[in-house]
């Protein structure tokens, strides 16, 4: 009702003064509209899959049961992946079910950019726009093959239907035997899957904004060959199916609005030795939020937004509506910026016990000298359980309160551009507070059996040092990243059996260097990736380390179309490792491919 009153109050004078520009929100909007946000951005080159573009981030961890049919999570700064929120086009993709989303299902040939918010705890995959030139119509071809008898095929045509509306549509499939040997000479079987990916984008320009309408499809059915020790013949089917929107608009000077909705279906089908099951998970979202310009050094934003799933399953059906509130300031002047913000978000499942929670937070950048600036974040926020924690028979414990985390931030930028160089540097330390966490333990009634309960704590800190630079002098071009983070994420919760040991998987250590030389059309780029001081809960986990080389060459054809040919060797030092104890990843790999861009 007050987004109604609040958007009727000025429609009238919005639309008798269209503006071609559009005004820049508080801080960056997710589905949550204006909240105190924090970013960084990979963007995507040399990649195959999601993981190779992620990767780049040693401030995630991703979650990888290894080949392609193995399952995708992904972690930011030791808070989990449930507590870790995924968006496509700046929509969240729900999960209520389990709160862990396969990043399998995003296509990765048709992704502009991921953008990391480490105050909101998000990581937010972003469709690249169409670019025509004399042509009203582009596209490209890509077939990809390689080891384990993986083949990627993929297309995207785009037309420009008029000058502020254009469409893109896309399919990409991936089909891999997956077999590969790990260990002495054993082989990991059951690793096949099969998956198409298909969408349709139509994206428009209005007087004072833009607009973007998403259709997704994704089919898979792949093995799940359970862990080395307990191998299984188990196979899952998954279908998705999504549509979404998101509008925003300048009705003013003063007054900018922004809209998204999403309906979703999620069907999931396990067959299993131990019986089948199958779960079935509906969405549907509706946000908003508004943005003013009181002053030139004054904004203030609204953010509103409604949630409802339903889940139905073998074990138990649920049914949740989820509200949303935030109201946000910003102050801005030559070298100071301050955003604060209140959050609510409430959770009412039908039957059950409803949870609410309000978070503050603060956000501040002083700028120094030119290229150099100051930043610092903090911020309250929430995990609610999702209905397996809830109600699963036999498991969920109805009585749960949300995961309750204090985030802050201290960083330094600096950038600096002379004559052929570009260089940027980033320093920040973090420490993650992280109570109330949702932990299982044997129940007093019978030790064989785990519930889960609000007994754990977390507390996660270090620093992010990353270290860029860019030469170009002619017809060369070299590009250097350099990316290392520290941090120390470990059980506190009193009476732990691993109190004070790191969080299972969480590395101490990480580092990531990329480089890139380019001439004339020939690329190449080498990539070392090192991770060390791990644990699975048990036990310490060895530090691992990979190498890839990527060669390119692109060639210019006739009325300016372009055919590319990519080379791509993995893990060429032939490390065995595993991202999840019992989950080998492949060892030694290739995959090359050809793509004519038109």
């Amino acid at each position: 009702m007050l987004n109604f009153i609040l958007v009727a109050s000025l429609l009238s004078a919005g639309f008798s003064q269209p503006v071609a520009d559009t005004l820049d929100s508080v801080t960056v909007t997710a589905d949550k509209g204006v909240v105190v946000s924090r970013k960084d951005t990979l963007y995507v080159s040399n990649s195959f899959s999601i993981s190779d573009i992620l990767q780049q981030s040693p401030g995630l961890h991703l979650g990888d049961n290894g080949g392609y049919a193995g399952i995708k999570t992904v972690s930011l700064r030791g808070l989990g992946s449930a507590h870790t929120s995924v968006y496509i086009d700046g929509v969240r993709v729900g999960n209520v079910q389990s709160g862990q989303n396969d990043l399998g299902m995003i296509d990765s040939d048709n992704v502009g950019n991921v953008v990391l918010d480490y105050a909101q705890n998000s990581v937010s995959f972003n469709t690249a726009k169409p670019v025509f030139g004399k042509s009203p119509f582009a596209g490209k071809v890509r077939l990809s093959a390689g080891s384990f008898a993986t083949y990627l095929p993929s297309a995207r045509l785009d037309f420009r239907l008029s000058e502020r509306l254009s469409l893109s549509a896309n399919a990409s499939g991936v089909f891999s035997k997956g077999d590969f040997r790990y260990g002495e000479g054993e082989f990991r079987t059951n690793n096949d899957i099969q998956q198409v990916k298909s969408g349709l984008d139509l994206f428009g320009l209005t007087d004072g904004g833009d607009w973007h309408l998403k259709a997704y499809f994704n089919w898979v059915e792949r093995g799940t060959p359970g862990s080395v020790s307990w191998p299984s013949d188990d196979r899952q089917r998954d279908r998705n199916a999504f549509i979404q929107g998101r509008m925003t608009n300048r009705f003013s000077p003063i007054y900018t609005l922004n809209l998204s909705f999403k309906g979703a279906y999620d069907d999931i089908f396990y067959t299993s030795s131990y019986g089948d099951s199958h779960y079935g998970q509906t969405e549907l979202q509706l946000n908003s939020s508004h943005n003013f310009q009181i002053r030139k050094w004054w904004k203030l934003s609204f953010a509103a937004d409604i949630c409802w799933d339903g889940l139905a399953s073998d074990n138990y059906d649920a049914r949740r509506l989820s509200a949303f509130a935030a109201l946000a300031s910003a102050f801005v002047t030559d070298r100071f910026t301050a955003n604060v913000a209140v959050e609510y978000n409430g959770a009412f499942d039908a039957g059950a016990l409803s949870r609410n929670a309000v978070s503050p937070s603060v956000d501040l950048k002083y700028t120094v000298a030119k290229g150099l600036d100051v930043t610092a974040f903090a911020r309250r926020a929430y995990r609610i359980p999702v209905f397996n924690e809830l109600y699963y028979a036999g498991y969920g414990n109805p009585d749960l309160k949300p995961e309750d985390a204090w985030m802050t931030d201290l960083g330094v930028n600096f950038s600096r551009r002379s004559g052929s160089w570009d260089l940027r540097t980033r320093i920040d330390g973090f420490c993650n507070w992280l109570t109330d966490k949702i932990t299982s333990a044997p129940t007093a009634e019978d030790p064989n059996v785990w519930r889960p309960y609000n007994i754990g704590k977390v507390l996660s800190y270090g620093a992010d040092v990353i270290a860029g630079v860019i030469y170009r002098s002619g017809d060369w071009e070299c590009h250097g990243d350099f990316k290392y983070t520290l941090q120390s994420a470990t059980d506190r919760t009193p009476g732990s059996y691993s109190f004070g040991q790191q969080i299972p998987y969480h590395a101490r250590n990480i580092a990531f260097v990329s480089l890139k030389f380019g001439w004339r059309g020939w690329n190449l780029a080498p990539v070392w990736h090192w991770r060390g001081g791990r644990t699975d809960g048990i036990g310490t986990l060895p530090d691992w380390n990979t190498i890839d080389l990527v060669f390119s060459k692109s060639l210019l054809m006739r009325g300016q179309n372009e055919l590319l040919f990519r080379v791509a060797l993995r893990n060429i030092n032939d490390f065995r490792y595993e991202t999840v104890s019992g989950y080998p990843m492949p060892g030694r790999n290739l995959m090359a491919s050809v793509e004519y861009r038109f």
